[in-house]
């Protein structure tokens, strides 16, 4: 599977270079005076999150990195040179954690930003540093000091704002590839999808949300059947969870409000607070259906399912509903969007009597 969402790496700054004990020597200069310079920094470890990258198989076989140690001191007043940095390049929305304590380092968040997650140690003094009124000859000096060593151990959870949650064949490539920019396999089988697809719906001019698609669930997922599973995690930091539901299997045994609540219940085993996220029912497959009974098959599946609340009627294949729906989401993110954001901050110098 080209898709890697978990990878663990040991990683090592560079140790400091050691301080230099040295004296002046020029030629008509008796007693010229120590001058010892200090030893050099190791290099840093840093991560930067990468928006082109969307998968953690570079650190799967490429388990050890290392940045360089600084330069030992050097006579005449020479101080080493820092060691070089290493820049590990990772997706954007990669958790670290330390490998031993599952204590979190870091989360990558803002594309760009470096953050270090080894620190280089820092060089030893020369001689010159010891050098005073009553010492003018020293010949001490301290080594370098030794740079962080980490194991760690990679996560990614994608960062998008709505998730597809169903039952294998439940035709959410389908629909993915119908309102976004994604392209995933699709074909008439289950478990087609074997690993999550990110797709960038456009409504219009700086109207857009993120939607992913994720590996069908199966009834008993949370014990580790199928697939679905393993990429739950990803659903964690979406704003919105639409269950996909096949109302029109091709079995005229499978009854779909049974394999709708095996999912719920599948998502509530997983984790408590992923079930209780925002979750629309989508319909779909409505084209298989003839029209004067499609009322009749909503309205049963409702309330057999129980389910309280936004329900939509889409055809993925046709695009019948889909623009609706999309309307439905990205007000529903725009709306979430403007609650996490922080009051703006009002200088009481300055505010308003009514304020």
């Amino acid at each position: 599977m080209k898709f890697v969402d978990e990878a663990f790496i040991d990683i090592a700054a560079g140790d400091g270079g050691n301080g230099c004990v040295s004296f002046r020597h020029e030629k008509y200069k008796e007693f010229g005076g120590p001058d010892g310079g200090d030893g050099g920094r190791g290099g840093h470890v840093f991560a930067v999150a990468d928006p082109n990258l969307n998968t953690l198989v570079d650190y799967r076989f490429s388990r050890r990195h290392e940045a360089r140690r600084g330069q030992h001191g050097m006579g005449s007043d020479m101080f080493g040179a820092a060691g070089d940095d290493v820049t590990l390049r990772m997706p954007v929305g990669t958790i670290i954690s330390d490998a031993e304590t599952g204590e979190v380092v870091c989360e990558l968040l803002v594309p760009g930003e470096p953050v270090t997650i080894a620190k280089g140690g820092d060089g030893g003094f020369g001689n010159l540093r010891f050098k005073s009124s009553i010492n003018r000859a020293p010949r001490q000096k301290t080594p370098g000091w030794p740079g962080e060593r980490k194991s760690l151990k990679l996560e990614l959870k994608v960062l998008a704002d709505v998730g597809l949650l169903g039952m294998p064949n439940a035709g959410k490539s389908t629909l993915i590839s119908a309102v976004s920019n994604a392209r995933p396999r699709i074909a008439d089988y289950p478990f087609t999808t074997l690993h999550p697809n990110l797709g960038v719906v456009r409504l219009g001019p700086e109207q857009s949300f993120v939607i992913a698609d994720l590996p069908g669930l199966i009834e008993g997922a949370s014990e580790g059947a199928g697939l679905g599973h393993l990429f739950l995690r990803h659903l964690q930091r979406t704003r919105l969870l639409l269950h996909v539901v096949d109302v029109a299997p091709f079995d005229e045994g499978v009854d779909p409000v049974a394999q709708a609540k095996a999912i719920v219940g599948e998502l509530k085993k997983y984790d408590q607070g992923l079930y209780d996220k925002p979750r629309w029912l989508v319909l779909n497959k409505l084209d298989m259906i003839p029209v004067e009974e499609r009322a009749a098959r909503v309205k049963d599946f409702v309330k057999r399912l129980r389910f309280k609340g936004p329900v939509f009627e889409i055809s993925a294949l046709t695009r019948e509903g889909c623009e609706p729906l999309m309307q439905a989401i990205y007000q529903h993110v725009k709306a979430q969007q403007k609650a996490e954001q922080p009051p703006e901050y009002v200088d009481p110098r300055f505010a308003s009597p009514q304020d």
